[in-house]
């Protein structure tokens, strides 16, 4: 209890002698006047306000901004939506306008003979009268015409054939016996092509183009790649292919052994040391471009003038005529020149069979002007001429006895040389002319083409041509059309390329285009008077050849 009295004493005296009244300390000081104090205090309170005000006046002014920022980000943003939605109508717009300009080409790839006259408003070159107003002569002039011009052209291309497929099928045979089987080409029988076996040859002289295919020495073969192939290739190369060099066994550029030189104690499991590839030097004897696999048509070229050659030399003692090249450019151009002056153009054309179609890959074929010339000496052009004949005998089959369809490509033909001489070649070319009327042979029905309707297949035929110029539209017959019979065997990489458009080279070059419409116009316009004149008289360039000893 007293030690509790103690302790609180003990507090008490402990307050009162630290209270600040009682024992001021050194350093503090009493405000000796207040007034003083609240005069600073008003100051620095009137301070305080006029901060507030300019910091209220700054936050308004960054609100503002805020606000006006907002606003453009805003109308940016419209502006965005705007121009987002124009972009993806023009995109939709652009889509659709495709999409129909697909369709149409998919189901116009020629005009239809049983709607021509509805189909004259479609281009502004045809909504004037058809053909310039084209009046053809009548039947019998026709006819006239064709018994006294066409029908002897006829009879001597058939002994022509004759006379040539003898000396052809006798030079081949020289020419195979000049030959090592186991290192040169081996040559095969020739096939007779074009308009001199199709039987509708009018032009003078009388030429024929026969194809020599020819195939490598054991144990090497051809291995054909197509441009539809699945490799990509410009759209003027489209028609064109390279061939390949390649062992029967196999291609070898797969193995290591091919790409690697392996030491003298090493072997290759899978290819011998006979079935190695085949060095530089080997691969320019199988006529392949310098470091190449592929097949060069200038050394193609160079190989069969050198092997028709010394086969000539040969058999010349045994002929009493010379045997010359025609065209330096083309490998087979000959040229028979008799003793008495005259002269028997032929062509005997290398080419390499596609695979086991009817394709063949030809070196050198010519044209017309358009078709240009191969961008790489590798690109071999693939010709359906084989297949064309072949499709036009077996339509006469299905068509009236003594049909016009033949009768209407030879005047069509005539008329197109007339004028080439009077005005130069153009890009229009007789191929144009058969392609145009096989096209119609599967448009038309069989009765349409009967010998009394000539006059109107003719003007029909020519009126197809004047369209597809006026459109630059004339597609390939074969690449692409499946309307052709499944009977021809046509390759299925073929029928499923896109159409070939051999009209196309007029759409990139304008001058030769305006040159063959006013060429095909002036041909129109002197057609019925050139038809006149040499049904009254048949010129001497004309008349029938005398029968060859």
């Amino acid at each position: 209890m007293a030690m509790g009295l103690f302790r609180v004493c003990l507090v008490v005296v402990t307050a009162i002698i630290n209270h600040p009244l009682l024992f001021p300390r050194e350093n503090a000081t009493v405000p000796e006047n207040e007034e003083e104090i609240i005069r600073k205090m008003q100051a620095h309170q009137e301070k305080l306000q006029l901060e507030q005000l300019r910091l209220e006046e700054e936050v308004a002014r960054l609100a503002a901004e805020k606000e006006a920022l907002e606003q453009v980000a805003e109308e940016g943003r419209q502006q965005n939506e705007t121009r987002v939605t124009w972009d993806l109508w023009s995109t939709l717009c652009m889509i659709l306008f495709l999409m129909i300009e697909v369709w149409r080409q998919d189901h116009q790839e020629g005009p239809s003979p049983e709607c021509l006259g509805g189909e004259e408003d479609e281009l502004p070159g045809l909504r004037g009268a058809p053909l310039q107003g084209l009046t053809l002569p009548n039947k019998a002039t026709l006819g006239h015409f064709y018994e006294r011009c066409i029908r002897g052209a006829t009879a001597d291309a058939a002994r022509t054939r004759e006379f040539l497929e003898g000396f052809v099928d006798d030079l081949l045979e020289a020419l195979r016996s000049l030959c090592n089987r186991d290192t040169d080409m081996e040559v095969e029988d020739f096939i007779g092509v074009d308009s001199m076996y199709e039987n509708w040859q009018v032009d003078r002289p009388l030429l024929c183009h026969l194809f020599v295919p020819f195939t490598p020495p054991e144990p090497y073969r051809f291995h054909p790649e197509l441009w539809c192939s699945g490799r990509s290739v410009p759209l003027d190369r489209q028609g064109y292919g390279q061939i390949k060099v390649v062992r029967a066994d196999g291609d070898t550029l797969s193995c290591i052994c091919g790409k690697t030189k392996l030491g003298e104690d090493m072997l290759c499991l899978l290819h011998g040391r006979n079935s190695m590839a085949p060095p530089c030097g080997d691969m320019e004897n199988l006529l392949c471009a310098t470091d190449s696999l592929y097949l060069d048509t200038m050394q193609v070229m160079k190989w069969f003038q050198t092997a028709l050659t010394r086969a000539w030399h040969g058999i010349a003692h045994k002929y009493e005529f010379d045997l010359a090249f025609g065209q330096l450019d083309s490998p087979g151009s000959l040229k028979i020149k008799f003793r008495s002056g005259k002269f028997m153009p032929f062509n005997l054309i290398p080419v390499i069979q596609c695979d086991d179609s009817d394709l063949y890959f030809v070196s050198h074929l010519p044209r017309e002007p358009s078709e240009g010339t191969p961008a790489s000496s590798t690109d071999w052009l693939l010709s359906f001429a084989v297949y064309e004949r072949h499709f036009l005998r077996t339509t006469l089959k299905a068509l009236p006895e003594g049909a016009c369809h033949l009768s209407c490509l030879q005047i069509a033909s005539f008329l197109l040389s007339k004028q080439s001489r009077l005005t130069g070649p153009s890009g229009l070319s007789s191929y144009h002319l058969k392609t145009a009327l096989l096209h119609l042979l599967l448009l038309r029905q069989a009765a349409d083409w009967k010998a009394g309707q000539l006059d109107a297949r003719l003007h029909e035929l020519l009126f197809f041509l004047e369209k597809s110029l006026l459109e630059k539209k004339l597609y390939h017959f074969f690449i692409g059309n499946r309307k052709v019979p499944e009977a021809m065997g046509l390759p299925e990489a073929v029928l499923r390329a896109e159409p070939l458009n051999l009209f196309r080279p007029f759409v990139l070059q304008r001058s030769l285009y305006r040159k063959t419409l006013d060429s095909f116009y002036e041909m129109l316009k002197n057609a019925p008077a050139l038809i006149s004149e040499y049904s009254l008289h048949v010129p001497s360039d004309h008349a029938s050849l005398p029968q060859k000893a």
